[in-house]
């Protein structure tokens, strides 16, 4: 790939960059991996001498958000940074990970290749990247969601190298397994029906006979793939976003022509599932959990202790939320090819650590962190736990906000954190 030239968008100059990082950080000189980042300076600053923020981005498997404009939290963070938006590996730009990608490897092969796209080694490579881009001078990381998980891994691996970190809706749930983590996430999940269906009582109606239907049917989707009841119950994912209740109700209105499905809806249901276009998200999301242990399908073997959240015909519909199952490897047709790999990775009992506790504990970086309380995807209480091992941090603890809150109100939440994390 040639480097593509840079442009200005809404005064910003954007200057798109390649790097070049090796697959396994343990063997430097073996396969390499091309990553792709967009740097971003007000014009009115390119002389300035401003330090360097690295956004971490949710996931796994996301790339960096587009800029459309100058808004939300970058403009509150190009006020005072170089912003680097970077691809982390095997998203977006860089060297992307699908099934045709991966075609040419067998089962194991695909396996081994994907085991090393965990948070170290995105730590790592962003470690590789500020040598090069701020090689005297630490820079700072505002982490999203998984992007948060990330930032504890660089306290752990580089401290050295960070100047103030930024966290919202993103603090790991230390020393728990995954089994854990999904007992606590169901119990949101399990609210979250609760309030979606007390707030719109019509869409259970709706939804039990969109499932009854699916069930009964074969409707397939614009790509050919057919929507199932376990899909459909997957579309729970989003609830835990502001403004998701609304969405989620006018699409199932949006369900039925008479007797028939509406083909508009089945095109809207295709664009809000992320497991074809963004298989690491599938592959490795329980793995996010797993240090020295094999997640073994854990939302798969919890969701039997919740038996509100399963479906029969007869029985009311429930959505699910951010949990993987191994079904998806046999439905979703970009990664039924990957099935194999990735059941061997469910099975995978020997992943490295991603933390360092000690190192966390004496953590002389200024940490800030919006800790959102009701949020369905990282466990409240959890977050408590890891925060009073983690040094030199403060948590602004709120409800206010949903997980997505960076998104809705980027601008007034980083303010926020920077100030409290300078006035100490």
């Amino acid at each position: 790939m040639n480097r593509p030239l840079s442009y200005v968008l809404d005064g910003v100059l954007c200057e798109p960059r390649l790097f070049t990082v090796p697959l396994d950080h343990r063997q430097p000189e073996g396969p390499a991996l091309t990553l792709f980042g967009r740097t971003l300076c007000r014009k009115d600053k390119l002389d300035a001498d401003l330090p360097w923020l690295l956004y971490l981005q949710g996931g796994p498997g996301f790339g960096a958000p587009r800029p459309t404009n100058q808004n939300g939290w970058l403009k509150r963070a190009l006020q005072e940074f170089r912003v680097l938006l970077l691809d982390q590996r095997g998203t977006g730009h860089s060297t992307p990970v699908s099934a045709d990608a991966l075609a040419h490897l067998s089962p194991s092969e695909q396996a081994d290749y994907l085991s090393h796209f965990r948070a170290d080694d995105i730590v790592r490579d962003a470690e590789l990247i500020r040598a090069e881009l701020s090689p005297h001078r630490p820079w700072s990381l505002l982490g999203q969601s998984f992007g948060g998980f990330c930032c504890l891994t660089y306290l752990s691996l580089f401290p050295a190298a960070l100047h103030e970190v930024y966290i919202t809706g993103g603090i790991p749930p230390l020393g728990r397994r995954a089994e854990e983590v999904y007992r606590a996430t169901y119990r949101r999940v399990a609210d979250k029906n609760r309030a979606f269906f007390s707030r719109f009582p019509h869409a259970q109606a709706i939804a039990n006979r969109l499932a009854n239907h699916l069930h009964s049917h074969e409707v397939r989707l614009p790509n050919g793939q057919r929507l199932t009841v376990e899909q459909l119950q997957q579309q729970g994912l989003d609830l835990g976003a502001s403004g998701a209740f609304e969405g989620l109700y006018f699409l199932l209105e949006d369900a039925f022509i008479g007797e028939r499905i509406n083909p508009a809806f089945l095109y809207q249901v295709q664009a809000m599932q992320p497991f074809n276009a963004h298989p690491i998200f599938a592959i490795l999301h329980e793995a996010i959990y797993c240090e020295g242990s094999a997640s073994d399908w854990a939302a798969e073997r919890v969701r039997a202790e919740h038996p509100e959240l399963a479906w029969a015909p007869g029985q009311d519909f429930a959505f699910t939320g951010e949990m993987i199952f191994p079904w998806m490897f046999e439905q979703f047709r970009e990664l039924v090819p990957l099935k194999e790999a990735a059941h061997l990775l469910a099975k995978k009992a020997d992943w490295g650590p991603l933390y360092d506790p000690a190192q966390l504990a004496r953590n002389p970086v200024p940490v800030a962190c919006a800790v959102y309380a009701d949020d369905m995807y990282v466990e409240f209480d959890f977050c408590r736990d890891t925060l009073k091992g983690l040094g030199n941090s403060r948590a602004w603890i709120t409800n206010e906000y949903e997980h997505n809150g960076l998104r809705a109100d980027g601008e007034q939440i980083l303010d926020r954190l920077i100030r409290l994390n300078r006035d100490r």
